[in-house]
């Protein structure tokens, strides 16, 4: 016979674990620009078939100490939350962060939704003093789009190369 607990009991504690995996490019990259993170993020995701929400944690030189797997989405979305997206920057204790993800259609230009979380990021960033940098969109043939500055531009083979490298 199964019993319940008195609604008057404590309830039980349960461990939540999140582990954060380092970044399939050397540690230790600093981003110094849009360009720098679309390389890797290009690295990271850029060839999935599916849309794929990727949190890059800085510490306060800009160097990347970890990539976070927010979201895996369907061929057109994916959803963020910031809560998401800042639970592993706490965790890390990242100083900035640079968000991104791909766009499988091959065009980078960015939707309303993308804008919109983007701004909510950069306020939940600022209410936890976690500043974020940049909001990057990939697509498989190497283009990218920065929301922070409107700079779209394209991956060369060789800055993809460098990245992968660790060069």
């Amino acid at each position: 016979m199964r019993t319940f607990p008195s609604p008057f009991e404590e309830p039980a504690i349960r461990l939540l674990e999140t582990k954060l995996r380092s970044t399939a490019a050397p540690l230790g990259l600093v981003i110094t620009g849009p360009g720098d993170a679309a390389a890797l993020l290009h690295e990271l995701i850029g060839a999935n078939d599916r849309e794929v929400f990727v949190a890059l944690l800085l510490s306060v030189r800009h160097r990347v100490t970890h990539a976070h797997i927010v979201s895996r989405g369907t061929l057109n979305g994916t959803t963020v939350h910031p809560r998401e997206v800042f639970k592993a920057a706490v965790l890390a204790n990242a100083h900035a962060i640079v968000v991104g993800h791909n766009h499988p259609s091959g065009d980078c230009q960015e939707s309303q939704e993308d804008k919109a979380i983007t701004q909510r990021l950069r306020e939940a960033g600022t209410v936890l003093g976690i500043e974020l940098l940049d909001s990057i969109i990939v697509t498989p043939q190497g283009a990218y789009c920065s929301l922070s500055d409107g700079r779209v531009g394209q991956l060369s083979v060789a800055q993809a190369k460098e990245v992968a490298d660790g060069s």
